[in-house]
């Protein structure tokens, strides 16, 4: 790669700089995780990470290293998923397959 392709993609993905956190979320691009309110996991081996934007309802979480989006997810359904003995569980019965942003509006992150 030339170095302005290497300089453009450290900028937009927030490499070198002090802007917020970008992560690459699977069928979606890159989201800035400013508006997020996000929690790292150590204690579950599929859960690594939840961020949550309580005012468009929307989550991005870590899963096995990959970032995935649920839309319209309510406050109540991620503070359950964050208190649960077993994230990896309750996460697969109670979001997997629900909140599909396929459907649900997705909000425009820039």
């Amino acid at each position: 790669m030339k170095y302005s392709t290497l300089a453009t993609l450290a900028l937009l993905f927030g490499f070198g700089s002090a802007q917020a956190e970008t992560v690459v979320v699977k069928y979606r691009g890159p989201v800035d995780l400013a508006p997020f309110a996000c929690e790292s996991v150590s204690r579950d081996s599929n859960v690594k990470r939840v961020c949550y934007d309580a005012r468009e309802q929307y989550m991005v979480i870590n899963l096995q290293g990959t970032y995935y989006h649920y839309c319209g997810i309510d406050a109540g359904t991620v503070k359950q998923l964050r208190s649960a003995e077993s994230m990896g569980r309750y996460f697969n019965t109670a979001i997997k397959g629900r909140f599909d942003c396929r459907t649900g509006r997705v909000p425009p992150y820039k």
